[in-house]
């Protein structure tokens, strides 16, 4: 039966349903614990709406064909793949799907990876929650998130050689040395409060003076710039 055109009033409230909902998304991570905390801050923001959480490239791709995501949040590391060819997949089929890495990957070869398949965010993946749903939205309103510590990293890359030679490295003091070497491998507050024989409140001082001086918010941050910096090594 022909309807006839729709009326403005009822075109104008069919536009306004469409732009309230939430925006899709298909998480990709097989780490169970990180899967999970990705998952809460994706269905804790009432603007996105978790679709799947999935822990594989075979379990991603079976989501990508039943149902077309707003958004694909992908790990890199994944056990029978790579986050990367995901991404590059989603442009071979030219789905409207964007795709953002989150990762604990933060080098060149990783980042530049990533962007030439298609990715239009890379971030590390122990930023805050407030701080990733932000950036998954700014992606979807024609943003390019980047974290810091990478963007950071990417323009040192830009300039000439003798100006990253010049750039200014953090002065940190010496058990703020220790404290940055310790985190880097891994142990917690506690674990390195026992090692260097102070208390817990010191190591979360030093943290913060660490975190001042390289310019950080989180762990992963910190890890990533004493790295890039070579303030720390891994092989010590």
């Amino acid at each position: 039966m022909f309807r006839g055109p729709r009326s403005p009033a009822a075109g104008a409230r069919l536009s306004a349903t469409v732009a309230d909902r939430p925006h899709t998304v298909l998480l990709v991570e097989d780490d169970e614990n990180t899967r999970t905390r990705l998952a809460e801050v994706i269905a804790g923001n009432r603007r996105l709406e978790l679709q799947a959480a999935v822990g594989s490239c075979a379990e991603a791709r079976r989501e990508l064909d039943r149902m077309r995501p707003d958004v694909l949040l992908t790990d890199l590391g994944l056990p029978d793949g790579d986050g990367v060819e995901l991404v590059r997949e989603l442009r071979q089929r030219q789905y409207r799907t964007a795709a953002m890495v989150v990762t604990i990957f933060g080098d060149e070869k990783h980042v530049v990876s990533a962007i030439e398949a298609g990715a239009l965010g890379y971030l590390l993946k122990d930023g805050s929650p407030d701080y990733i749903s932000s950036s998954i939205l700014e992606m979807l309103a024609g943003g390019s998130p980047i974290s810091p510590p990478i963007a950071r990293y990417l323009l040192k890359r830009l300039q000439p050689a003798d100006a990253a030679a010049d750039a200014d490295v953090p002065r940190l003091s010496g058990r703020e040395r220790e404290v940055l070497e310790l985190i880097v491998k891994g142990f917690s507050y506690a674990e390195i409060a026992r090692l260097i024989g102070v208390s817990a409140h010191t190591v979360t001082t030093h943290v913060r003076g660490i975190y001042a001086k390289l310019e950080v918010h989180s762990r992963g941050e910190a890890v990533y710039e004493a790295l890039q910096l070579g303030l720390v090594k891994l092989d010590e």
